[in-house]
């Protein structure tokens, strides 16, 4: 199915504790908002192989997938139930989506939008994001309390009980292929032996601070986005060293975290409705002001561009670097 969007303007006026960033002008980070049908509820995204950008409908059980040149959205639906979260894309250009309605990794395949499910054997696992490690298997959160693994090549999945129970969120890979995530009710961020599914824990300072989502940074450092505390998180494996900096604003909350390839570090904050850009050289912060009730839940990019979806508006948002 296919629809068309126009693309809208949206204007861009050791343990070391928490420290503050300085905040810097935004002008030079502007945003561009895409709409989508009515009801599609968007939630995750990530920039297709062929220029386009895949997103999780979770209103409307679906995978999405938007051209921003043309304003292009194409609709595959899932299946009945479906209600996914995540998604991230394979090297081979599929999408793959940790669906919670259908408790099912789904691989969507790029060129065919062939759709395969890969039912996970724990009952309401609350799916939540998924993986790749440096070997091509796919490892998964379940907010129910379970992390778990898929073997693309043979359709085999594990499961493994997360510490402290249900909690676990955001997801990432090193560039050296560790695999580490975030447990938003754990408040902690674990290091899963790929081998085994045993985890390490690592702690953050600040105690309750609901690590949500991680993503790593080209020297293999976690980022963290904290949602409790509103701050930005970040463990240094080489020093088993933390540092923390408060978001700028009254009530920040820290939801989604993303570092491009400049390592130039991007979060969402659900207090201001902004997408903050941080330097973490210069220790700074610009925040992208967004509409209100936009509530952007995941970031995902690629060169030049950082994209996410606004889940309260029906919308996907791209701040494009100059």
């Amino acid at each position: 199915m296919l629809w068309r969007s126009r693309g809208a303007g949206c204007g861009a006026d050791g343990r070391a504790r928490a420290g503050t960033g300085s905040t810097a002008p935004a002008a030079r980070v502007p945003a561009q908002t895409y709409a989508v049908p009515s009801g599609m509820r968007p939630h995750d995204v990530a920039p297709a192989l062929d220029g386009g950008v895949w997103f999780t409908a979770q209103g409307s059980g679906e995978l999405g997938w938007l051209d921003a040149r043309s304003g292009e959205v194409r609709r595959i639906a899932l299946g009945r139930g479906s209600a996914p979260h995540g998604v991230i894309v394979a090297p081979d250009g599929a999408a793959w989506i940790t669906d919670g309605g259908l408790n099912a990794v789904v691989r969507v395949d790029g060129r065919t939008n062939e759709v395969k499910r890969f039912a996970v054997p724990r009952a309401n696992a609350g799916l939540n994001t998924a993986t790749f490690d440096r070997n091509g298997w796919l490892w998964f959160t379940g907010q129910s309390g379970v992390i778990g693994s898929l073997d693309p090549a043979t359709g085999e999945v594990r499961v493994f009980d997360a510490p402290r129970g249900g909690g676990p969120y955001g997801m990432t890979t090193t560039p050296s292929g560790e695999v580490y995530f975030a447990s938003l009710a754990g408040s902690y961020v674990g290091r899963i032996d790929v081998t085994t599914g045993a985890v390490t824990i690592l702690e953050p300072p600040t105690k309750g601070q609901g690590a949500r989502r991680v993503w790593s940074d080209s020297k293999g450092r976690i980022w963290v986005s904290e949602w409790n505390a509103g701050q930005l998180g970040m463990y240094d494996p080489a020093k088993n060293a933390w540092r923390e900096w408060k978001l700028p604003g009254e009530r920040p909350m820290a939801y989604a975290v993303y570092v491009d390839d400049a390592d130039v570090v991007w979060v969402t904050d659900f207090g201001a409705q902004a997408i903050v850009r941080f330097d973490p050289v210069a220790e700074t912060f610009a925040s992208v002001p967004l509409a209100p009730g936009s509530d952007v839940r995941q970031l995902l990019g690629r060169s030049g561009e950082v994209w996410g979806a606004e889940s309260g508006r029906d919308a996907l948002v791209v701040v494009r670097r100059g």
